[in-house]
């Protein structure tokens, strides 16, 4: 049952059908949220934080972490060394979990995918993780990400290999070949939840802004 009940958030989330369904289904899992994703083996996080000390100073920021959810990330960026982060997610619910968790310096509440509420060129890196996936933001994420940060600073990302053979892999080569970024890493395939039998297989990036 506990099992069941954990694939059902996942699938209600996954159904979503607009940013503002996304959001609402969130908000009501949030308090539940940390728990049944670690259940899970929610793998998503740590590979993104390995890939972001691979690749950008331990001690640069502030770092965005966007999509934070309920801040996993957020607490192994301190611990690491980044010791200035901020939270973006669309979630009004899961934000107030982050914040009661006190890791973010600011907390900002916006889509991906539409114009955020950022300076450009602000944060030495961006973690994204677990965002770019079916039924929440696609390859017109990536663009705004890129403005955020600032020449030389790094975004890694989490991505279904569905969304990334239905054009994300084109647009990441079409903006590295007009300048916007280079690929660092590309990791293989891996199964983002293992306890979850009909996970569909992800990969990681990252990503330098130029």
């Amino acid at each position: 049952m506990v099992t069941a009940r954990k694939a059902e958030s996942l699938d209600t989330v996954y159904s979503a059908t607009s940013p503002d369904d996304v959001a609402r289904k969130y908000d009501e899992w949030a308090e539940n949220y940390d728990g049944e994703m670690a259940s899970l083996g929610y793998r998503h996080p740590t590979i993104c934080l390995a890939l972001l000390c691979r690749h950008l100073p331990v001690g640069e920021g502030p770092i965005l972490d966007a999509g934070a959810g309920t801040g996993l990330i957020g607490e192994w960026l301190k611990i690491v060394g980044y010791s200035s982060a901020e939270a973006l997610d669309i979630s009004e619910g899961m934000l107030e979990v982050a914040h009661r968790k006190g890791v973010y310096d600011r907390l900002h509440r916006a889509a991906m995918g539409q114009s955020l509420p950022l300076e450009s060129d602000h944060f030495a890196g961006v973690v994204c993780a677990g965002v770019f996936t079916v039924g929440h933001v696609g390859a017109e994420g990536l663009d705004e990400l890129a403005r955020v940060v600032r020449p030389g600073g790094v975004i890694v990302l989490t991505v279904k290999d569905r969304l990334w053979e239905d054009g994300f892999a084109a647009r990441v080569a079409e903006q590295a070949r007009a300048g916007v970024w280079e690929v660092l890493e590309e990791t293989p395939s891996y199964v983002s939840m293992p306890g979850r039998a009909d996970t569909v297989p992800s990969r990681a990036l990252a990503l330098r802004v130029r």
